[in-house]
Formats: structure tokens, sequence, C-alpha cells
């Protein structure tokens, strides 16, 4: 009888414990989506900056890069430069989920984010 009794307090605390992640989820998500990242191609030939939810905020070329009038380079320096904003931005959020499982003490968060990818 005291086992179901204290299965019945896990499966409450559970549900509190979901609804109040679904609450910092939320923030979390909000926060990460206006941070940004920088990503360089060529040095600083090609700057793009992404938030942490992946949208695209800016994208500069050096004007050095458009006189070169070389697209082959261009077109590699601008995949380099958004190819390291997206490593950033993944980091970015890959951290964030880490530090809010480590705050809700959730059993289990840690390994399900690292199978993920995201810590």
């Amino acid at each position: 009888m005291f086992d179901g009794l204290k299965n019945l307090a896990n499966m409450a605390n559970l549900a509190r414990q979901s609804g109040e992640l679904q609450s910092r989820m939320a923030e979390v998500k909000d926060r990460i989506s206006r941070m940004e990242v920088e990503g360089l191609g060529g040095g600083d030939a090609v700057q793009v900056r992404m938030s942490g939810d992946f949208q695209v905020r800016s994208v500069v070329i050096h004007p050095w890069l458009i006189e070169a009038r070389n697209q082959q380079l261009m077109q590699q320096l601008t995949q380099d430069a958004f190819n390291a904003a997206l490593q950033k931005a993944r980091e970015l959020a890959a951290a964030e989920m880490a530090r809010l499982a480590d705050e809700l003490k959730i059993p289990g968060m840690q390994d399900a984010l690292s199978r993920m990818g995201l810590s």
C-alpha cells in the first residue's frame, strides 16, 4: 500500500516538474533566439551573424573580396562563414540546454541531451 502511495507521489512530482520544464524551456528558447553568434570566412572577408535559433541576421562581404571578382573564392568563404556561425549557434544552444538540465536536476535529462548531441 505504501509503495502505491510512494508511486503516486513520484508521479505528482514528475507532473510538477513537467510543467516547470515546459515553462523553463520556453524561457531558454526565447533567450537563445535573442543571442547572436558570428562566423567568419577568410579571416574577416565574410562575416555571418546568426541568432541562437539559426536565423541569419546579417552577411557582410569585405570590399576587397568583391573587387577580386573571384566567384569560387567568394562562395567558399561564404560557406565557411555560414558553417562557422551554425557551429557556434549549435554550441550556444547546447550550453543553454545543459545549463537548464543542471538547474532543474531532472534525472536522465543530461543523458538525453547528450544522445541528441546537445551537450
